[in-house]
């Protein structure tokens, strides 16, 4: 039994695949509790869409593809950040704007130069290719992004909160947000060969939304994300060689899982707990009501 549980270790792309996608799941996670705060849970899924015509580019080129994916999505998070505060369009029409314009061009730009690009392996992933560099790749890149995070986590946290309180401490958010809007970038390049460009935007949400269902405490918040996108991406890399299923897809089953466990059974936010408080509001407003109808004796 115990060496059918650790036949997956033997491999070394099996090791890769574990231990890259816990390290990409415990920084997007990082990143998606203050995308929860925010409300830009789609900037994700814009990112996502937007490193193509990068990779596109890149491949031209003769560069690394991740570079130009980076470059493409730094490129699409400043223009939804520029648009936002030079326009009076909302939010979401910038973001729908921004992810099919890039994505447009990536495609023209695929069409015009063929390649032998893998579109495919961009789109859904492949992390049971993740060579030695590719790993190496991905923990420079979640290393700094985690340093990053938690030298600033309190920054961000009140930039995202009150801006004009975070200019009257000192504070600029236009740089904060440059800086986060970099690091969510680079994360999502590391993404791509984890859960590809489809399936990262849940992984920048779902872990967030779950601890967002437990806890009111920012810090704590953050610790519940990180833990669950770290066990979720390791442990869902590790089923998929026994389902021989697609790691993506099996990591964020997972997750979605875990999600609609806290949903329902959130001690305070929980679908049963929401219900346990109305009923018990129900009979107080009705006891409240029945003794202010009451009339005593002494009151005739």
């Amino acid at each position: 039994m115990l060496e059918l549980l650790l036949e997956p270790l033997h491999y070394q792309y099996m090791q890769h695949a574990i231990l890259s996608s816990a390290i990409v799941g415990a920084v997007c996670a990082f990143l998606s509790a203050f995308l929860m705060l925010k409300g830009w849970s789609l900037i994700g899924d814009a990112l996502s869409h937007s490193v193509v015509p990068g990779v596109a580019g890149a491949y031209a080129l003769g560069l690394p593809y991740s570079v130009g994916a980076f470059i493409a999505g730094f490129l699409a998070s400043i223009g939804i950040a520029l648009l936002r505060s030079l326009s009076h369009l909302k939010e979401d029409a910038i973001i729908g704007f921004i992810f099919t314009t890039f994505f447009a061009a990536g495609l023209l730009l695929i069409s015009l130069n063929p390649t032998s690009i893998n579109i495919e392996g961009i789109i859904f992933g492949s992390i049971l290719t993740v060579s030695q560099s590719d790993l190496m790749q991905m923990l420079i890149i979640a290393g700094v992004s985690f340093v990053l995070l938690t030298l600033l986590w309190k920054d961000l946290m009140l930039v995202f909160f009150d801006e004009t309180q975070a200019s009257s401490v000192g504070l600029s958010p236009t740089i904060l947000k440059i800086v986060f809007f970099t690091i969510l970038s680079a994360c999502t390049v590391a993404s791509l060969q984890t859960v590809g460009a489809i399936l990262v935007i849940a992984m920048v949400i779902t872990p967030g939304a779950t601890a967002y269902l437990l806890t009111d405490r920012f810090g704590l918040l953050l610790i519940i994300a990180i833990t669950l996108g770290f066990v979720t991406s390791a442990l869902g890399a590790y089923l998929s060689y026994y389902l021989n299923g697609a790691t993506g897809g099996t990591i964020v089953l997972l997750q979605t899982v875990i999600f609609l466990g806290a949903f329902v059974f959130a001690p305070k936010y929980g679908v049963l707990a929401n219900r346990k408080n109305a009923r018990h509001q129900a009979s107080a407003d009705k006891t409240k009501t029945h003794t202010h109808n009451t009339v005593t004796p002494g009151e005739v």
